[in-house]
């Protein structure tokens, strides 16, 4: 068998109701009538996913052609080193290889004619736990928090996570990150409000998206430390191991980062410096199916559960979902998909996607869902094709 095309297309720009979501789907074909989709990266501004769609098209696609896409760990190591001194491992690049090499795994699974999880040894799990990523709206107020908070119990989540940068009144200089005595405690009212709406039942993540220095985010692991959070997420920028490693020294509340960092090479430092409690790997943008189960493997060793972050349509979620039930130390997968009301047509597969707070692996063989072609060229953006 052999790769005879590979071709890309940027799904979900200028639709109303898009939350701002964009996806790059990567298409590979075969000789043998087979084909495999895979999922890139969709945040950040719309250049990121063109220049992925790009870099697929352009120089991978040279790369791969005529090549047996079972081969899927060799051809993955030869795209990462092709690109080794041009920004091989950072973004887009890696973007590129991981909806490529998603592609292939779903090649892969229809070829042996099992699901991707038994690929990769079998499935700790049927069904992934999920948290929903919540927003309150333009209401900053703690009751509206608790009542979003409510609001998304009451589907069937057990768990929700709230962001909190950003969002409170008192901000003196909108470049220094230290947080304000009146931000701060703005910022526990909200936490505190929300856990007094879940309960001690369920639970609660918070995200800082990196947004304080060290003092203030010491200040508020401390101040939240009684409100058990599953975990505060990139209190600090993520760039700054020590400064992460610090402030987990000196805090029982969790801390989680990850979601900007690339491959095994990457949490590599983050895991050794002791710097994370949990850690976050984007499984559509982190370098792949199998190099996540990589990433978790290393974690592993260090008694680190694996929480990936995710923003992806139903075929990269269900990527994530294949890695997540193929690892020990998964603990809880993100959906960001409640508010684009179209977010289920995008894929053809056992509907609903979500039931009550939980995504079903699929056991069809591949990824076991498909991009469903109609609606995904209604949701083209404007002026791209559809896998042409």
């Amino acid at each position: 068998m052999k790769i005879t095309d590979i071709q890309a297309s940027v799904v979900g720009r200028n639709v109303p109701d898009s939350g701002g979501s964009t996806w790059t789907f990567v298409r590979v074909y075969t000789d043998a009538g087979l084909y495999g989709t895979g999922e890139c990266n969709s945040a950040g501004p719309i250049w990121s996913r063109m220049a992925t769609k790009e870099i697929v098209m352009g120089r991978y696609r040279s790369l791969l052609l005529g090549q047996d896409p079972l081969d899927i760990g060799p051809l993955w190591e030869r795209l990462r080193r092709d690109g080794r001194y041009s920004g091989g491992s950072t973004a887009p690049m890696t973007f590129a290889l991981t909806g490529i090499e998603n592609a292939l795994w779903d090649i892969a699974g229809k070829h042996y004619r099992a699901p991707v999880y038994r690929l990769l040894g079998g499935a700790f799990r049927q069904r992934i736990r999920l948290y929903a990523d919540c927003h309150a709206g333009h209401d900053n107020s703690p009751a509206a928090y608790a009542e979003k908070a409510r609001e998304v119990l009451a589907e069937g989540y057990t768990a929700v996570k709230f962001d909190v940068d950003g969002m409170a009144p008192g901000k003196h200089d909108r470049y220094n990150y230290t947080l304000s005595a009146r931000e701060l405690d703005h910022v526990v009212k909200v936490i505190a409000g929300v856990r007094d709406a879940i309960g001690p039942e369920n639970d609660l993540a918070i995200d800082c998206h990196g947004q304080f220095d060290l003092p203030s985010a010491i200040s508020l692991a401390h101040a939240v430390e009684d409100l058990r959070l599953m975990w505060l997420e990139e209190p600090l920028p993520a760039e700054n191991v020590d400064a992460l490693a610090e402030l987990r020294a000196k805090t029982s509340t969790v801390i989680c980062t990850g979601e900007n960092q690339y491959t095994r090479y990457g949490f590599r430092e983050l895991l050794e410096r002791r710097a994370a409690d949990i850690i976050m790997p984007d499984l559509a943008k982190a370098g792949g199916i199998l190099e996540g189960k990589r990433i978790a493997e290393l974690a592993e060793i260090h008694y680190v559960p694996v929480a990936p972050h995710n923003v992806s349509s139903p075929l990269g979620m269900m990527a994530a979902c294949h890695v997540c039930a193929a690892i020990p130390n998964f603990l809880i997968l993100e959906f960001h998909g409640r508010g684009i009301a179209w977010w289920g047509d995008l894929c053809q597969g056992d509907k609903p996607f979500i039931r009550e707070g939980y995504m079903a692996v699929a056991d069809a063989p591949g990824l076991g869902i498909e991009l469903d072609r109609d609606a995904a060229r209604e949701l083209l953006m404007t002026g791209d094709t559809l896998f042409e």
